[in-house]
Order: structure tokens, then C-alpha cells, then sequence
């Protein structure tokens, strides 16, 4: 058993389905099948078992999931060490300004579990730049939302969140349980700053004809006070309640916002590689096999076949 089939075992294991775990390593679904194939018979047992809609561990499935992370997290902290001996461990996180979530602290506890005396830079980018200092190079990895222009950017979904539209609580349409941009379409919209990413700003933008006359925003803070003094209407993930003063309503056939670990190039360094396991351990939901419990944790693949 090598490191690389390992991981591939385990997204396998995580997702409970080959398609999508092929998504996530970044190959093709016939090259993961083979080597899960040729893994079982290495082993001489079945890992897993094959349906239509999906796959179930087996016992000695489960356990191999066990000791697979096991390994491949002591893997990851090897290398770490070794770049820590060599003296040029550190890493630089990108995150957006004020886009603070419940999870960021359990995930910054727990690399510095992975991690102790590593040195960690955080920098907070404005809503210009949603690559967090990706695309310029001043940052190693980012923690931040989709969509914007990926080209040359490895992404890894931690979470997708609805999107709703953030009104004052004492707007008329609070109260609705969804709305439409045809509700809005005569409300004034906050605004992006010039030069924002397009495919960010268009995501984020009231209807075009309302786009031009609302105020410009720079941080989620200013969206926020921009709806609550002015009584604009803006867009935000309905991942967690908005500041008192303000209501969130989903947007019908508004498609979700992706929470992603962002990083440079299909192989990061041994520190990245770590945090965006970590952040996928995070942020992942538990997703348990019929009749098999086992803790769900996400590790994250080579990119590569």
C-alpha cells in the first residue's frame, strides 16, 4: 500500500460513491477504480461494496479507513517537520475581511494542535479580491467563497451555502419566506468596487438596471451597515444569522455559494497540503455508511492520476 491509494481509498471511503470522489481528487473515475480494485486484491478482502446508486464499507473497510487517516495524517506532520527542520516552515493565510465563521476558530485550534510553534501570517483581502491574495502571490492558501475566475487555482469545497437577499428587519418583505430578484428589482442594490473579479462581482450584484446607483462596499461589515443606514438591499450566504437589525431571505433560484481552501497549482506544499486537510476535517459534515459507524474525515488527494 502506497500513501497515493491510500488517499484514494479514503475519498472513496468519505464520499460513498466513485464518481464524486473522483471529482474531488481531481482524475478520472476509471483510474480510481482500478486502484481500489487492485488495492482489495493486495489486501486479499473486500473494502468495499458496490451498488448502482453508490458504495457501503465493509468491516475490514472501515477499518482500513481508521488506519488510513491515521497514517496520512502522521504522513503530513512528517513532512511539516521536515520543513520546519530545514527552517523555512511558515504559511500565509488568506481570508476575506470581516467574513468571520464559527468554524474558523475550531480550525485554527486544530492546526495548531497539527502545527505547534509553525508561524501562521493572516491576511484579509477586501471584496476586490476574493482570491485572498492567491492570484497576486502574497498569500499560501485562502479560505474564502466562491465563485470567482479559478484559472490556475486548485479549489476544495468545504461547504455550499444558499444564498438569501439581507433586508432591515423592518422592510416590508422581511417577513416572506423566499424572494425572487424580480421582488427587488426596484430596490437599491449595494456595490462592488471597481475592479472587483467579474465573475465575483457578477454573483454578488442586484439586477443590472439597479447596479449603478447603490452604495460601494468594500468589507462583508460595510454590506452589512450599507443595508442597515441606507436600507439597501444586498446578497449574503445564509450560513449563519445575520447582526440584529437585519433579516436574511433566501433567494429562490439563486444558485449556492461554495465555502473553499483555495491554493496556487495542483501540488502544494507539505504545510498547504496539511491545512487544507485540516480545514476539510473541519468543515465536513459526518457521513456514515449503512450499518458501519465511523467518524467522517476528509482527506484530500495528489490531483493527480
Amino acid at each position: 500500500m502506497d500513501l497515493r491509494t491510500l488517499r484514494y481509498f479514503v475519498a472513496v471511503a468519505e464520499e460513498l460513491h466513485f464518481g464524486r470522489a473522483a471529482a474531488r481528487l481531481h482524475m478520472t473515475q476509471p483510474p480510481l477504480s482500478r486502484a481500489i480494485k487492485q488495492l482489495e486484491t493486495d489486501l486479499g478482502c473486500e473494502l468495499l461494496r458496490r451498488s448502482p446508486t453508490g458504495v457501503a464499507l465493509t468491516p475490514a473497510g472501515a477499518a482500513l479507513h481508521d488506519e488510513a487517516r491515521t497514517l496520512l495524517a502522521q504522513a503530513d506532520q512528517a513532512r511539516a517537520r521536515v520543513v520546519a527542520a530545514a527552517g523555512t516552515a511558515t504559511i500565509t493565510i488568506g481570508t476575506l475581511a470581516d467574513n468571520a465563521d464559527p468554524a474558523g476558530t475550531r480550525l485554527a485550534a486544530a492546526y495548531r494542535r497539527h502545527h505547534p510553534g509553525i508561524p501562521v501570517r493572516i491576511r484579509e483581502a477586501d471584496l476586490t479580491d476574493p482570491t485572498a491574495g492567491l492570484r497576486a502571490g502574497i498569500v499560501d492558501v485562502a479560505l474564502t467563497r466562491t465563485p470567482f475566475d479559478d484559472t490556475g487555482i486548485v479549489t476544495h469545497v468545504l461547504r455550499s451555502d444558499p444564498v438569501a437577499a439581507v433586508l432591515r428587519s423592518d422592510d416590508p418583505l422581511a417577513g416572506r419566506d423566499s424572494l425572487s430578484l424580480h421582488d427587488l428589482a426596484d430596490r437599491r442594490w449595494f456595490r462592488l468596487p471597481e475592479g472587483a473579479d467579474p465573475v465575483w462581482r457578477a454573483f454578488w450584484s442586484g439586477p443590472a438596471s439597479r447596479d449603478h446607483d447603490g452604495p460601494v462596499v468594500r468589507t462583508v461589515h460595510e454590506c452589512l451597515q450599507a443595508v442597515l443606514w441606507n436600507g439597501s438591499v444586498g446578497l449574503m450566504p445564509l450560513a449563519h444569522p445575520p447582526p440584529e437589525g437585519l433579516t436574511a431571505v433566501p433567494l429562490a433560484g439563486k444558485p449556492s455559494s461554495d465555502l473553499v481552501v483555495a491554493w496556487n497549482g495542483a501540488h502544494p506544499g507539505p504545510l498547504i497540503h496539511s491545512f487544507a486537510r485540516i480545514a476539510a476535517t473541519v468543515y465536513r459534515p459526518a457521513r456514515t455508511a449503512p450499518g458501519v459507524s465511523t467518524p467522517a474525515v476528509a482527506v484530500l488527494g495528489d490531483h493527480t492520476e
